[in-house]
């Protein structure tokens, strides 16, 4: 069983920058592509960015030129960079990872954009 791990979450002012972590562990089996999405409260669940096992990403056009996602393939581990955050950034951010035809998802971490 794949579990994933997010981290990096917490609370930042308007402008300021986070990065989050999204760490895997148990069975790792040829994780491909990987995600980064959030929920804020009240709404559904939506797509941030997505990264292939080879570095192409996809972003949400709120979030272009702010964020970049990353990966360190020998680790199985993404990133996600946020910069000049705003408190419509604010949510939990969760990150699923393909793994065969497995879809896993992480159980999400809190981020607070306010001043």
């Amino acid at each position: 069983q794949l579990q994933l791990v997010e981290s990096g979450g917490g609370f930042v002012q308007p402008g300021g920058s986070l990065r989050l972590s999204c760490t895997p562990s148990g069975s790792i089996f040829k994780i491909s592509a990987m995600g980064w999405y959030r929920q804020a409260p009240g709404k559904q669940r939506d797509v941030v960015g997505t990264i292939t096992s080879t570095g192409s990403t996809n972003y949400a056009d709120s979030v272009k030129g702010r964020f970049t996602i990353s990966r360190d393939n020998a680790k199985n581990t993404m990133y996600l960079q946020m910069n000049n955050l705003k408190p419509e950034d604010t949510a939990v951010y969760y990150c699923n990872a393909l793994s065969g035809t497995a879809l896993h998802w992480g159980q999400g971490t809190q981020v607070t954009v306010s001043s």
